[in-house]
């Protein structure tokens, strides 16, 4: 989100999944809001109101966020993984209309790269897909294979293992369909 906006994703009972709030001064204090929605931040927690309803000490999830996020902007898959930190996600390539497009962070988000995948090659009885993307000179392969897999830091679990090679090395981490 930019300066002055903040994103929300509610329970499913509101029926409004996610909304985008704008800030401002209520009292002296920032707020955000937005169609019957008031937040209020203090101190790494918040107060909500959802159309006459108020929720205390509610807390940020940045992991979860991050996830949320990306599956509203319609990416399909998303992987991550550690030492060095990356990520990667794949949705459909708009700018093309046929295919996927990759795009792979790396280097702890220092770098990225943004290739363009056609149609990936799948094994259903093996439980694996592979996306093979150029733009270029740079050529990813992304394996994607369902085995559980847990995240080396967190302890969080998947239900994908993922292998990224790019540019002579091999990125290993777990990853999920968002869709």
């Amino acid at each position: 989100m930019g300066p002055g906006r903040l994103a929300l994703w509610l329970p499913a009972r509101f029926g409004r999944p996610y909304e985008v709030l704008a800030e401002s001064e209520a009292a002296s204090e920032v707020v955000f809001s937005g169609d019957g929605i008031l937040l209020t931040p203090s101190e790494g927690t918040v107060s909500l109101e959802v159309t006459g309803e108020i929720f205390t000490d509610c807390r940020v999830d940045p992991r979860r966020s991050v996830w949320e996020h990306a599956k509203l902007s319609g990416v399909d898959f998303r992987a991550t993984g550690n030492e060095p930190g990356w990520h990667l996600e794949i949705r459909s390539d708009q700018e093309t209309d046929s295919g996927k497009r990759i795009r792979f962070v790396y280097d702890y988000g220092e770098r990225d790269a943004v290739l363009h995948a056609p149609a990936p090659v799948s094994d259903p009885d093996l439980r694996r897909t592979e996306y093979r993307g150029e733009n270029g000179e740079l050529t990813i392969v992304v394996l994607i294979v369902g085995e559980a897999c847990t995240d080396t830091m967190r302890g969080e679990p998947f239900e994908s293992t993922v292998t990224v090679e790019f540019q002579r090395r091999s990125y290993h981490g777990c990853g999920r369909a968002l869709h």
